[in-house]
């Protein structure tokens, strides 16, 4: 099972991937890959006026992981009132949010929820039973009462 470490180790690795580092010490810089999205977004900002998209997204864990990275960009998510709780909207360039912060984010959220599958089953198999299987289809039903 992949720890805490090799699930940091891999979202930094995503992170300096999309932010186009060069070297290998740049890909250990993570400071360095933050101010080079951030340039980018800078950037496509004065070409490419801001766009407002809406997210749905499937569950807390992904949601929690999406605004947080547009908060780390400098983006503002909001929802606006009577929206579903798991609809996020987010004003930046269109280039920027399909070249750079949604395909990050899908990538990271592949690691994310492998992680916490990965936990979950750990936890289950540890303390409730060892099958974490599917339940097996069967053929008829029970006869009714």
């Amino acid at each position: 099972m992949a720890t805490d470490a090799d699930l940091r180790e891999k979202l930094r690795k995503i992170e300096a991937l999309h932010a186009g580092a060069g070297t290998e010490g740049e890909r250990l810089a993570a400071e360095a890959a933050l101010e080079r999205i951030r340039a980018r977004l800078r950037q496509q900002q004065a070409r490419d006026p801001a766009a407002e998209t809406k997210v749905s997204l499937p569950d807390q864990w992904s949601r929690h992981l999406f605004v947080a990275l547009c908060r780390r960009y400098g983006l503002q998510p909001f929802r606006y009132p009577r929206q579903r709780r798991t609809t996020v909207m987010v004003r930046a360039p269109r280039g920027f949010f399909d070249q750079i912060l949604w395909p990050e984010f899908r990538e990271l959220n592949v690691e994310l929820r492998r992680y916490l599958q990965a936990v979950t089953l750990k936890v289950i198999r540890d303390e409730v039973h060892a099958d974490t299987a599917e339940a097996p289809e069967v053929a008829e039903p029970w006869p009714a009462r």
